[in-house]
């Protein structure tokens, strides 16, 4: 009796045991994971040339989305320029929150050493603005602000599209050379339109 009881209890358990397995396969196929989650192979493969790239690109899309941010804020704003700077906020955004969880899951700080960069990345510039840049734009307004706007982000994107073109040479990680390759693509054309726009302001 106490053999058919065990038995019993036994089969019950495995029955919700597969059950609770199914319903958690069925909600993961429902909410698929976006495509900035990381994948395995996110966390598995990584070299020095990967962290570096994710602690020197986070603090540069950080001040893409404040320089973005700062016109968004202004009156008399270019409504393509404003357009293209909600682009890019909207665009950066997801790309550092996902560096942030690489950097999460191997261990490393999020933050690295901005002043070694030229040195570590083949003497190139980063295309950050200094602080006298963002004051001059936080001080700007109407149709200078919109011109003063492109000017900086086509040599902050330069910038980024270096950093990138490095991490796909040398980088080791799958999913990071896949990023840095989509923000060569997305930013050269982004430079295209900003050129176009300043030509018409």
């Amino acid at each position: 009796m106490r053999t058919a009881r065990t038995t019993l209890t036994a089969a019950t358990a495995l029955v919700a045991a597969l059950t609770l397995a199914g319903c958690a396969t069925g909600q993961q196929n429902q909410t698929e994971a976006p495509p900035a989650a990381s994948s395995p192979a996110a966390e598995a493969e990584f070299n020095d040339a990967d962290v570096m790239f994710a602690q020197m690109m986070i603090p540069h899309h950080e001040q893409a989305i404040e320089m973005s941010d700062s016109l968004l804020e202004k009156d008399g704003v270019d409504e393509q320029v404003r357009d293209l700077a909600q682009q890019i906020k909207d665009a950066q955004q997801p790309e550092i929150d996902q560096m942030k969880d690489w950097l999460d899951a191997w261990g490393e700080d999020e933050l690295g050493d901005m002043g070694g960069m030229d040195h570590d990345m083949g003497g190139m510039g980063d295309g950050m603005m200094s602080d006298e840049d963002m004051a001059q734009l936080e001080d700007a307004s109407g149709a200078e602000a919109s011109r003063l706007f492109l000017e900086q982000m086509i040599l902050h994107h330069e910038g980024a599209i270096q950093m990138a073109e490095y991490q796909v040479q040398e980088g080791e990680n799958p999913d990071a050379v896949a990023l840095a390759e989509r923000i060569v693509e997305d930013q050269t054309e982004e430079i295209a339109t900003m050129q176009d726009l300043l030509a018409t302001i």
